[in-house]
Parts: C-alpha cells; sequence; structure tokens
C-alpha cells in the first residue's frame, strides 16, 4: 500500500488506507503520460485495476449467474481465499509476466539509503516507508518513469532472470530444511553418544551432497588436527576451493556491461545470496571433516563425544541463522500438513484483521497533490475493516494478524478463518 500511496499522492499517507476510489484514480492520472492501462496487485488474491475499460479490452460475455442461493457469505468469501492459494507456490500467477529488467525495489540501499537507519533492528514484518526522505522518494519515482518512457524494445541482458532465482532455491531450499531437521532430530545435552555420532554422520552426509559440484581432488584438510585447535577461519584454509566454485558458479560468466540497473541489482541479490549460503555450508562441511565424521574425506582423529556434541551446537545455531536471513516463502508451510478437508493459510488482508476505529472518509475526496514525504509517529501497519458476513470471517481478528503463521483452516461448515 505504501508504494502505491507514493506513487499516487506523493507520500505515505496511513490516514487514506481506504480511500480506494481515490487510490486508483490518482494512479491512473498518473499513469496516463506513460500509456500506463491499469494496475495488478496481491492481496488474497490478484486484483487487476483497469483505468479505461473502454480502451484496450472488449466485451467477451456478459452472463447472468444464477444467485448463489444458500450458499452463505462465509463460504463464498472462503472460495476467494481457495482461488488465490493456487498462486501461493512457484510460480504464481503465470498470466502476469513480470518485466524484471525494469524491477524498482525499495531495497535498493543505492536508490534509497534513508530506509537503511528506519528498518535497522526492525522484522521484516515492520518494514515500510514512513521514513523514506524527500529526496529519495524523488529518485525512486524518476527511476520508474525513465523505465515507463523507454520503448518496449528496450535493451537488456536478455538473462532470465526467475529461472536463476529458482535455480539457487531448487538446489538449497529442501537440503537446507532437511538438514536442520535432522540437527533438530536431537539434543546434543541429552543424547547419548552412539545417537549423536549417527546424526552427526547423517547431516554430514547432507552438506556434503550440497557441496559435491565443488570439492575437487585438491580439497584436502589436514591430517591432524590437535583437539585444542580453535575452530577459526584458518583451519578451513584448505576448503575455500570448495567455497569460491560454489559462489561463483551460477553467476561468473555473466557480464554485466548490457545490464539495466534493475538487473545489476538482481545480479548482486544472487551473488549475495550464493556467496552467504555457500559460506555457511562450507563452514559446516569441513567442521564436520576436521571432526572425523565424513564418510569420504577425514583426518586422523576419531570422533569423540565433547567434539561432537561441540560440533552439533555449532551446527544447530549456523543453519538456524542462515534459514532466518534467507526467509525462503518455500518455507511457509504448515506443520504438520493439512488433511483433505483443510487448506493452509496465512492471514491476509482484510479478511482477520481489526476494524479501524474511524469512519470511512467521503466518497467525493479529492485527492491531495504530490508532496514531499513526512515521516509518521506511528509506523505500525494501519489494519483495515473485513469484509462484512455471516460466518467467522466477521469475528475477532486472528491472533497473528501483525505476524502471520501457516494454520490449517476449514474448507467446509463450519469454516475456522
Amino acid at each position: 500500500m505504501d508504494t502505491q500511496d507514493i506513487i499516487s499522492w506523493g507520500a505515505v499517507r496511513p490516514d487514506r488506507a481506504l480511500e480506494e476510489g481515490d487510490r486508483i484514480k490518482a494512479l491512473c492520472e498518473w499513469g496516463r503520460e506513460y500509456d500506463v492501462d491499469g494496475f495488478v496487485r496481491m492481496e488474497m488474491d490478484f486484483e487487476v485495476m483497469l483505468c479505461d475499460f473502454t480502451s484496450g479490452v472488449r466485451v467477451v460475455s456478459s452472463l447472468a449467474l444464477a444467485k448463489a442461493g444458500t450458499s452463505s457469505k462465509a463460504s463464498r468469501m472462503f472460495e476467494v481465499m481457495y482461488a488465490g492459494s493456487w498462486h501461493n507456490r512457484y510460480p504464481g500467477e503465470t498470466r502476469i509476466q513480470l518485466d524484471l529488467s525494469g524491477l524498482i525495489s525499495f531495497y535498493d540501499t543505492e536508490l534509497v539509503p534513508s530506509l537503511v537507519p528506519a528498518r535497522f533492528g526492525k522484522e521484516r514484518w515492520d518494514h515500510r516507508l514512513l521514513n523514506i526522505s524527500g529526496e529519495d522518494l524523488a529518485q525512486a519515482r524518476v527511476r520508474l518513469e525513465e523505465f515507463l518512457s523507454k520503448p518496449a524494445g528496450r535493451s537488456s541482458s536478455g538473462i532470465d532472470w526467475l529461472a536463476l532465482i529458482r535455480v539457487v532455491v531448487d538446489r538449497y531450499s529442501e537440503r537446507l530444511e532437511f538438514a536442520r531437521y535432522l540437527l533438530n532430530s536431537t539434543s546434543p545435552d541429552t543424547a547419548d553418544s552412539d545417537s549423536m555420532v549417527d546424526v552427526a554422520i547423517k547431516t554430514q552426509v547432507q552438506l556434503r551432497n550440497m557441496l559435491a559440484p565443488y570439492i575437487l581432488f585438491d580439497v584436502i584438510p589436514p591430517s591432524i588436527m590437535p583437539k585444542t585447535e580453535v575452530r577459526g577461519l584458518d583451519v578451513l584454509d584448505w576448503a575455500r576451493p570448495a567455497y569460491r566454485l560454489c559462489a561463483t558458479t551460477h553467476t561468473g560468466m555473466l557480464q554485466d556491461n548490457t545490464m539495466t540497473s534493475s538487473e545489476k541489482l538482481l545480479l548482486d541479490a544472487v551473488q549475495g545470496t550464493t556467496r552467504e549460503i555457500c559460506r555457511v555450508v562450507t563452514k559446516m562441511w569441513g567442521l564436520g571433516v576436521l571432526a572425523g565424521v565424513d564418510q569420504f574425506v577425514g583426518t586422523a582423529r576419531e570422533p569423540d563425544v565433547e567434539t561432537i556434541q561441540n560440533l552439533m551446537k555449532t551446527w544447530r545455531k549456523d543453519i538456524a541463522k542462515l534459514m532466518a536471513w534467507l526467509d525462503w516463502n518455500v518455507w511457509v508451510k504448515c506443520r504438520p500438513a493439512c488433511g483433505l478437508e483443510e487448506m493452509c493459510y496465512l492471514t491476509t488482508w482484510p479478511i482477520g484483521f481489526p476494524k479501524r476505529d474511524r469512519p470511512r472518509p467521503p466518497k467525493n475526496r479529492d485527492p491531495v497533490p504530490p508532496s514531499p514525504s513526512h515521516p509518521s509517529e506511528n509506523d505500525a501497519p494501519v489494519p483495515t475493516r473485513p469484509p462484512r458476513g455471516d460466518g467467522p470471517p466477521r469475528g475477532e481478528p486472528a491472533e497473528d494478524w501483525e505476524r502471520p503463521q501457516p494454520r490449517c483452516v476449514r474448507r467446509i461448515d463450519p469454516y475456522t478463518i
């Protein structure tokens, strides 16, 4: 909503959160100069907002559908949620093709540096544009307008960025999740020595599988590693070649001289992500080798209980920190999986959000002209009114509306939104 506001009104306007009519009118007025036909945005499902129904579209059919009959409003609202859930996973809504060569991101620290201190120490849930400076706001709008002003056949690298990003996610997402599962299947403090060594060996196999394409014949650890040796970067120098290959394989040959500024941002994101994944995984694998739990490469050390116990604790911290930093949506799922009469649901506006404690604005209010953004004293998300209905969707706000967590909800009456 914040990004729509700065295009519509030149500032984030929490006080106008419900003024949807004025917002789309202002967006269309702004986009007229660039021949923008409409806008697409995502809520429980995707919304297509056309600016002019007399231009670029034609009537294909005009059907008089039967009345809903005895179907409850709760049932109909659930079906909206269910239809939107079809696109929760990759590849998403395939009828919408994104041109990532013109991507504008408010996580671009060069484009909008004023947001860096505003977000410091906050979770991503709380990242908003309330504290963007007027200069950064103007710069972001100029970047967007420059992209829209260029001809359709503008030059770009031609790289399929969605495919490249998906390669990285596919390669590591399930393997990292499985390694974390193994590490959490036992406690280093309470497990017996045999169980702990068994889990360590199984985890080491998974770590090696992730690095297998990058472990060359000359990646050899020291033959002897004293127990008192500090586990720092110096003892893992021998594993650096595997790290370098891992970190550069997918992007090392890409040339940025033909890339747009948006593509360079994407390249930097992919490189930064693969470097961090490879750094952590190489470190974990290397420490496992030195601890004597690797079945293919080893040292003269025999695994002992204290070493394995410390190794497991380090591994658990490393993988938890990495996965929290990546925060990939493939890991957002209901555990255990929902039954056939249920659907995995993440609280999404407007269902489950609290009502606003103020009346709706007048319908014919004139849009506010663009002005520099002013920080708000209250940067909490602005909740909006849930839809009216005769079932649970009309009830109290969901307990997790501020920090949504996946949960199973019923697909049949009685609904449990």
